[in-house]
């Protein structure tokens, strides 16, 4: 019997543009995770499962083997700077920027800038690259709000048409990283199942390089 290869996927705009590529390397899911509320998903080879998580679980799940792959955006990879992964293709999908954001015209704070974030690690080595030290607020979501409430002076979050931002009085600043999802693979997977994950490999980068034509 074939070996069984696990990809760990999260809901939403992820899965969304995951499918066109999996279906290009043959792969189909049989339930719909928005309807279903199973979280493995048989697929139509019998040898490929899907497991659903969510996005900032993806590469805890491939580093600890839950997952021998993952599909995960780049701003969570930046979170977990020591896993143990390989990341063998950026998929250019779910493409956003990981940017700083502010109040338009606020004044430059007296004192340490206090910036509310989930992305703590990207926040902190971004700082410490402009030699400043910051105060970092972790929040979990609606960032926009902590500078309209005078929590914090600035926010680091994910920008995609900047909408949401603007409708809360905040601009995009400063640009810290361009972010995509990326294909990532547990390396004692990649050892003991190599020839079918290499085999996946090679077929998505085929499927990314092939949307990319298009």
């Amino acid at each position: 019997m074939a070996e069984m290869i696990t990809l760990a996927l999260s809901k939403g705009r992820i899965f969304e543009e995951t499918l066109p590529l999996l279906k290009a390397a043959g792969i189909e899911p049989l339930d719909d995770p928005e309807k279903s509320r199973k979280l493995i998903l048989e697929t139509n080879l019998p040898d490929v499962r899907l497991i659903i998580v969510r996005a900032s679980d993806v590469p805890t799940y491939v580093e600890y083997g839950g997952a021998d792959l993952g599909v995960a955006g780049k701003d969570v990879l930046m979170e977990h700077p020591e896993a143990e992964l390989y990341e063998p293709v950026d998929l250019n999908i779910a493409r956003c920027k990981l940017m700083t954001a502010g109040k338009k015209d606020a004044e430059e704070p007296q004192g340490r800038l206090k910036v509310a974030t989930k992305f703590v690690e990207s926040t902190k080595r971004f700082y410490a690259e402009q030699g400043q030290q910051v105060e970092i607020i972790k929040l979990y979501g609606s960032m926009e709000l902590a500078p309209l409430v005078g929590m914090a002076d600035r926010i680091v979050d994910v920008v995609d048409t900047g909408n949401t931002l603007r409708a809360n009085g905040l601009i995009p600043m400063e640009h810290i990283a361009d972010i995509s999802s990326r294909l990532v693979v547990n390396k004692a997977s990649m050892k003991t199942k190599h020839v079918r994950i290499q085999q996946f490999i090679e077929q998505i980068r085929i499927a990314v390089k092939e949307q990319a034509n298009d």
